[in-house]
């Protein structure tokens, strides 16, 4: 074994790496999912090449790939942009070009739907136990998810 196969066979794994990066900056778990997930099906669309031999190049033929044949959405295809910088800048420490060549999603007018009062009350009044405290608690307090979840007794002011 040549001395830069033992180099490369004790350094980490690419995910790995990009797990280390991740929780280094103290990303949320969800994030670290995502981004995993997305830096798979970026290798897996480029057949399983390592993204030191791509660049500007492989990540604008994958972005526009998500945008033409995936028909996902703009915030989608932005998730996996961001993804792309961080393997690339914070991980692989590359400096990326200016990326133009890209097919972007355009997003459609934002519409919001927002309960009603009464249509709220309804909704809360058919759940009991956990589930209900939790309801209220996302509804009344404008909790996210998971802020809900990991809410903890010594959180609450109960002032």
């Amino acid at each position: 074994m040549s001395l830069t196969t033992a180099a490369v066979a004790s350094s980490p794994k690419l995910l790995d790496r990009v797990r280390w990066h991740l929780r280094v900056k103290h990303y949320s778990i969800r994030t670290e999912q995502a981004y995993i997930d997305w830096i798979r099906r970026f290798i897996l669309f480029h057949r399983k090449r390592h993204p030191n031999e791509m660049g500007e190049k492989g990540i604008s033929e994958f972005l526009t790939h998500l945008a033409v044949e995936k028909s996902v959405a703009a915030s989608t295809q932005n998730q996996a942009f961001s993804t792309l910088l961080f393997l690339y800048q914070q991980v692989l420490e590359l400096k990326l070009d200016f990326i133009d060549s890209v097919q972007r999603v355009s997003r459609p007018a934002k519409i919001h739907v927002v309960f009603t009062r009464a249509e709220a009350h309804a909704v809360l009044k058919r759940l009991h136990g956990e589930n209900q405290l939790m309801a209220e608690l996302l509804y009344g307090a404008g909790l996210r998810l998971m802020e809900c979840v990991r809410l903890r007794v010594k959180d609450v002011d109960f002032g």
